[in-house]
């Protein structure tokens, strides 16, 4: 238990430094002078120095929802696969309640952006919810397949069980839910190619958006639950999609874990830099194909076996 709740509170620590590290990384490659990986808690702790301001035309739900967006995912912590053996979790919760608990955090984040009566406030929510309602079948299907080929829909304990047995004949079903899950990933965090998090362009902007009225300790919230949403993702995908390092002792197991993380930031920052942002409208082009290869995951796997 002691094991559990140390790599839950490890994770929320690290989530800043990933966003940090990635913007690190891409200014490396642009030849910039390139900011320090501990800005994210940098700009923190300004944020919660700074007045709140809130709008007049607004209601009590730029309050509260800060704060509801932030709690589901910080629920979905516990509900995460093991770091290192001997971690307690619960085996129970399915690829449903993970994603569920994801589309609640952005639900009330679109509320956030709709209550600012602003135009771009609702704007962003507008564009959200259109991303959202692609991405969510697809994790659904995703993780699901993932979840029957390692032999229990519990995610806790399918993360266990890939890392005991991998499942080698089961790699191109394994390979597809691999390239339709780091999809998804760059589109729940709003990365490129879906959208960019550090723009306030209007026609880019999908996120920044729903957040631009937002400031001090509001801001400093959702952009945490930015940072939390992303150590997430990655931790699933590197618990379902790169299972190795379970069996070693905790403190190996654990720094395998946080290099697969930063490979995985890496990964995106690497993409970013060489990759344009795509129109808006053929968004779904790229979802539709993230919803194709987790189909064609579920069908290799049943039909193939393969």
């Amino acid at each position: 238990m002691t094991a559990y709740v140390l790599t839950i509170v490890f994770l929320l620590l690290l989530a800043p430094l990933l966003l940090s590290f990635i913007k690190m990384i891409k200014m490396i490659l642009l030849f910039k002078k390139p900011v320090s990986i501990f800005q994210g808690y940098r700009n923190f702790s300004k944020l919660m120095e700074k007045e709140t301001i809130i709008s007049e035309e607004s209601s009590s739900m730029t309050r509260y929802a800060p704060f509801l967006v932030l709690s589901p995912l910080l629920v979905t912590m516990f509900f995460l696969p093991p770091v290192v053996q001997g971690a307690f979790y619960v085996s129970f919760v399915d690829a449903f309640t993970i994603t569920g608990l994801i589309s609640l955090s952005t639900f009330f984040l679109m509320l956030l952006g709709l209550d600012s009566a602003s135009a771009f406030g609702g704007m962003g929510s507008s564009r959200e919810a259109f991303i959202a309602a692609l991405v969510e079948p697809a994790m659904v299907l995703t993780i699901f397949s993932v979840s029957m080929m390692a032999g229990d829909l519990g995610v806790g304990q399918a993360g266990v069980n890939l890392a005991a047995h991998f499942p080698k004949e089961h790699m191109a079903s394994f390979l597809f839910a691999g390239i339709s899950f780091y999809i998804l990933l760059l589109a729940e965090n709003g990365r490129i190619p879906i959208d960019n998090p550090e723009t306030h362009l209007e026609l880019t902007m999908v996120h920044e958006a729903m957040i631009l009225d937002l400031t001090g300790i509001y801001l400093a919230l959702v952009e945490s639950a930015s940072s939390v949403k992303f150590v997430i993702f990655a931790s699933l995908f590197v618990s379902l999609f790169v299972p190795f390092g379970l069996e070693y002792a905790a403190p190996v197991a654990g720094f395998l874990f946080v290099l697969k993380l930063f490979a995985v930031a890496l990964s995106v920052a690497i993409l970013e830099v060489s990759t344009a942002k795509l129109r808006l409208f053929k968004v779904p082009n790229l979802l539709g194909i993230a919803i194709v290869f987790a189909f064609l995951s579920l069908i290799t796997f049943y039909v193939l076996g393969a």
